[in-house]
């Protein structure tokens, strides 16, 4: 009996209005930077916060997705937080940023600022 893999979903999708910001971020990467990296540190009044920074060497426990604008990573310690979410890119005439979609967030404080699980 043969035995089938089944792909392991990735842990966050970007929609293509966060692909194209990465593309732009990368279009103006400092030197040595080889791609851009969501992670969820600790902080704010709820737990965790969502921050993207450049990186500049991959890291073996970090997920890495491949989109047209360049390399995207997840931080290992933080995709359980993750998996399941959609990433995307708001612009309006009063704020721009990454928005995010995450079915794990249980609670997020009152400026949005961060969340917990």
């Amino acid at each position: 009996m043969a035995t089938t893999t089944r792909q392991r979903p990735q842990a966050i999708m970007l929609t293509p209005a966060a692909e194209r910001r990465v593309a732009d971020l990368m279009a103006r990467a400092p030197e040595g930077a080889i791609g851009v990296k969501l992670s969820t540190p600790r902080r704010g009044c709820s737990g965790l916060a969502y921050s993207v920074d450049y990186v500049t060497a991959a890291d073996p426990m970090d997920e890495r997705i491949e989109t047209p604008g360049g390399s995207f990573f997840v931080d290992g310690g933080s995709v359980l937080y993750l998996i399941g979410s959609t990433m995307d890119w708001v612009e309006d005439d009063f704020t721009a940023g990454f928005v995010f979609a995450n079915p794990n967030a249980k609670g997020a404080c009152g400026c949005g600022e961060s969340f917990t699980v």
